[in-house]
């Protein structure tokens, strides 16, 4: 997804703008699986190639916290503190952000939400599933669930998968899956938001360039990379691990709600 998602871009730009001037390299390696990573860890660690790594998308229980303190390269995770065992972590509290977008929502009327979120294996989608369920039962709101994995294909298949429990809004894991959100609710001759509103999640550009504009839950990507840069520099100076509080996200309004 990295050529597609707008997250990973921003989320390279806050990187580089830290590590950069501090005369560190920035290398993306795509990688097939989750094997195939692990196997580039340890490649990685016996030629002494890399200073330490960023690990993101965690699972419970993540096998590569493990492995990153076996083969002993300084790591930061993006995410919980819950999945990081001890490493220095950039936190992002997508339960509360999850139960943001569904309180907008409901203050707004909305009774039956639909929610489509990413990979149910992640740490922070089961997080933000947990969070919206939490919402919606305080609110007395119905809320429906589909799964995607970011990309507008999958956006698409549970929107349409959505439609049958009529919902008048849709929050969307990921800004793609939004658009897509929005182009399959068009060719069901919906309108938006006059028959159902539309949230995206990291308010990239593409919010702002859809019809219509994408109301989003934002937040500063980019920081979140400087962050982790941070973090990354600490850990690879022997530091303490610490938790970075990664900036809290909010709703930005614009035309596809109501």
């Amino acid at each position: 997804m990295l050529g597609e998602e707008a997250y990973y871009h921003e989320f390279l730009d806050g990187l580089e703008r830290v590590l950069t001037p501090a005369g560190v390299s920035v290398l993306v390696k795509v990688v097939t699986d989750r094997a195939a990573e692990a196997e580039t860890y340890e490649r990685w660690a016996t030629r002494q190639e890399i200073d330490g790594v960023i690990l993101v998308d965690l699972v419970p229980d993540d096998d590569r916290v493990a492995l990153v303190g076996r083969l002993g390269l300084p790591a930061v995770v993006l995410g919980a503190p819950s999945t990081a065992s001890g490493l220095p972590t950039v936190w992002t509290d997508d339960a509360g952000w999850a139960r943001e977008a569904i309180r907008f929502l409901a203050e707004r009327g909305h009774e039956v939400i639909g929610h489509i979120s990413g990979p149910l294996a992640f740490a922070h989608t089961q997080l933000r599933r947990a969070g919206a369920d939490e919402e919606a039962a305080a609110r007395g709101v119905t809320l429906l669930r589909a799964g995607g994995d970011y990309s507008y294909e999958s956006g698409a298949a549970a929107t349409t998968e959505l439609l049958a429990g009529k919902p008048t809004a849709i929050v969307c894991d990921s800004d793609v899956m939004a658009v897509a959100a929005l182009d399959t609710l068009r060719g069901h001759d919906l309108a938006v938001p006059a028959d159902v509103s539309v949230v995206a999640w990291d308010d990239s550009a593409l919010c702002q360039l859809a019809v219509p504009a994408l109301s989003a839950m934002s937040h500063d990507v980019s920081r979140i990379g400087e962050l982790a840069a941070s973090a990354l520099l600490d850990a690879m100076a022997g530091a303490t691990p610490a938790v970075y509080e990664a900036p809290a996200a909010h709703i930005v309004v614009r035309e596809s709600t109501r």
